[in-house]
């Protein structure tokens, strides 16, 4: 199927918008995908695509994430622009890590919006409880997730960043399946990572577009 084609069968359903950025390629994908009525993944057995390699999540200083002329090579105020980040949305932050993304979107969001800044490691909850403090951001929710799950409120977000993280989620389809019960019709996920095999802490764009396919 040709690009022409396929963007008019992908008109014909309501989309929710994935950006995909891998870094080392230094480019943005905008993919359009069906979204059927949103519904909290089952438990049980993960599918088989679910087993692909994957990193070990970090937890050194998170510190690192701050440094100098980290917005430019991310290109990060383009990549909220692409998300329709803007005065009054509610944004998550899942994988937040030094909330280094987290007060960039609670500072253009503004006090009429909200940013979820979600992560598995009780550190980081902490460390980014912190910065919001120092900062004076009080549009900015902490939620210390479980793996599979970011627990955040439903039919209520705008748009959603992973960045850098999603080749530590070791199950990403059932991730991206409840994920989905957040998400306002129209909202848009964001993965910005590395190209890589999921455990050299990378992931390549054909596996995130195919997990999320697959993940509804």
């Amino acid at each position: 199927m040709n690009r022409k084609s396929m963007g008019r069968a992908l008109r014909r359903f309501r989309p929710i918008s994935v950006l995909l950025a891998g870094l080392l390629l230094a480019a943005f994908l905008l993919v359009d995908l069906c979204v059927p009525a949103p519904v909290r993944a089952q438990s049980g057995a993960a599918a088989p695509s679910e087993q692909r390699k994957t990193s070990t999540p970090y937890t050194g200083d998170l510190s690192i994430f701050d440094s100098p002329g980290r917005d430019e090579r991310l290109q990060i105020n383009r990549v909220m622009d692409m998300l329709g980040i803007a005065p009054g949305k509610k944004v998550a932050d899942i994988g937040a890590g030094s909330g280094w993304f987290t007060v960039r979107a609670a500072r253009r969001v503004g006090g009429s919006g909200t940013v979820y800044a979600v992560d598995i490691n009780p550190k980081a909850i902490e460390y980014i409880d912190q910065r919001a403090k120092k900062e004076q951001l009080q549009n900015i929710k902490t939620i210390l997730s479980t793996p599979d799950d970011p627990h955040l409120p439903p039919d209520s977000i705008d748009a959603v960043l992973l960045l850098k993280a999603y080749h530590e989620v070791a199950h990403p389809i059932v991730l991206l399946r409840n994920l989905r019960a957040s998400l306002k019709p129209g909202a848009r996920v964001g993965i910005i990572d590395r190209n890589g095999n999921g455990e050299n802490h990378g992931v390549s764009k054909d596996v995130v577009v195919r997990e999320a396919a697959q993940a509804g």
